[in-house]
């Protein structure tokens, strides 16, 4: 039976016969994802809603811990350098502003152009919501769970270290003391979430991704066209190229961002070893974990999707070799059933492709065709190779203008930064022997 488009040949219809548009499950999980992001001012869709978003940053993230630092908090041990460690807290706040920021301006922008769905990608192929809601669902959660996994430890952490000096600084009253360190920690607690949620939103825009990548190898088990091949390769690049465009700017800055945070970090605790303590130090420690654990979450996701999108071309030359090889038997042509150059595949012998990376938890399932039919073997033949060509010429993955982030580039950057951690130490740790 003749199709419509290629759309329908890749997209089953639903089995119950419900409208694609009645996914009430994943609707439900979206408007719990656009409510959260709305709460810490993502959802910047109105002048109203811009201005409120900025002013609570400004009032909660900027001005609070700046007004406690100057006024409230005594770091008086002993006339120990109290303009250092008033500095100290200054800088910190300073980088996590600064982080915060970047991912609030960027995550709201895309929001504001795209809205949640689209931002997100869910509804690229209309009819395939249905096919897809689960996966998609338990993605969504996964956000929430990681959240709350990669915040809870560093909170724990800065409560002990606000409890800490609460306890051993209280030159203060002490309820004025647990005003100032309960500020603190609403104010730090406001930007790490922000900060986290706008990484954790690109790690789950590329694992919704990677749903339909794991999905593409499975097309090669159906009775279609090349042509639906490589327009469906093509869908995906596509889609792969809007994230990195939409993402690039957010990548960059985040990671110049955190860079410098660390590495401030390491001058301060290196230089002023004399005033460092574990009631300010910890500070320094709490930032440098939720910084790089942010970069990490947003690295970690580029670079799969990025194998991910690489492995197909792998997969396509091994279902070419597998048809080309059961097709020699000139016994075995005939008429495709389907007015097109298709190979009908006897599915019940499956090959599960493995991968050694240690990041790759899905396996590709490529058939063995047997018993094909075909209308002309060359004219297949060379359609398919054809195939394999376009797509070892057009891996994608995603990119921060042209750089690849794959793990050629996640080796540049950890010599680089080991480069650059060896010339502070240098500059501020010294050994001398005679």
């Amino acid at each position: 039976m003749a199709v419509s488009s290629t759309e329908e040949l890749l997209l089953e219809p639903p089995r119950d016969g419900s409208p694609e548009s009645e996914t009430p499950e994943l609707d439900r999980s979206l408007r719990r994802l656009e409510s959260f992001l709305r709460l810490f001012g993502f959802c910047q869709y109105l002048a109203l809603g811009f201005s409120l978003s900025w002013l609570c940053f400004i009032a909660v993230g900027i001005a609070v811990p700046v007004l406690v630092i100057e006024f409230y908090l005594c770091f008086d041990l002993s006339n120990c350098e109290k303009y250092e460690v008033k500095k100290f807290e200054l800088e910190i706040l300073i980088c996590e502003a600064i982080a915060a920021a970047i991912s609030l301006l960027c995550i709201s922008h895309n929001l504001r152009k795209y809205g949640v769905r689209k931002f997100l990608f869910v509804d690229r192929y209309h009819g395939g919501l249905l096919r897809f809601r689960d996966a998609y669902i338990k993605k969504i959660n996964e956000f929430f769970r990681l959240l709350a996994i990669l915040g809870l430890p560093c909170f724990i952490l800065k409560t002990s270290q606000e409890v800490v000096r609460v306890i051993y600084l209280n030159h203060e009253p002490l309820w004025k003391s647990m005003v100032a360190s309960f500020a603190l920690l609403v104010s730090w607690a406001y930007l790490t979430t922000i900060y986290l949620s706008g990484t954790l939103l690109f790690n789950l825009i590329c694992n919704l991704q990677v749903i339909h990548f794991e999905n593409y190898g499975k097309l090669l088990e159906r009775d279609l066209d090349v042509s639906v091949y490589i327009e469906e390769h093509m869908r995906l690049t596509y889609y792969l190229s809007k994230i990195s465009h939409r993402f690039r700017i957010f990548l960059l800055l985040e990671f110049l961002v955190v860079t410098a945070s660390q590495f401030l970090a390491l001058l301060e605790t290196t230089g002023n070893q004399g005033i460092i303590n574990f009631i300010n130090g910890a500070d320094f420690a709490v930032l440098s974990i939720v910084q790089v654990v942010g970069i990490i979450v947003c690295l970690q996701a580029a670079t799969k999707i990025t194998h991910k999108a690489q492995g197909l071309a792998s997969i396509a030359s091994r279902w070419h070799a597998l048809v080309t090889s059961s097709s020699t038997d000139t016994s075995q042509l005939g008429t495709s059933t389907n007015g097109g150059n298709m190979e009908h595949a006897d599915l019940s012998v499956p090959i599960t492709i493995s991968y050694s990376e240690s990041d790759i938890e899905a396996t590709d399932y490529v058939p063995t065709p047997t018993n094909l039919q075909l209308v002309s073997y060359m004219s297949s033949y060379h359609k398919r190779q054809a195939f394999v060509m376009y797509m070892l010429s057009n891996t994608g993955g995603v990119t921060i203008f042209g750089w690849t982030i794959d793990r050629a580039l996640l080796n540049t950057i950890f010599f680089v930064e080991m480069s650059l951690v060896a010339f502070v130490l240098g500059k501020t740790i010294s050994f001398s022997t005679k």
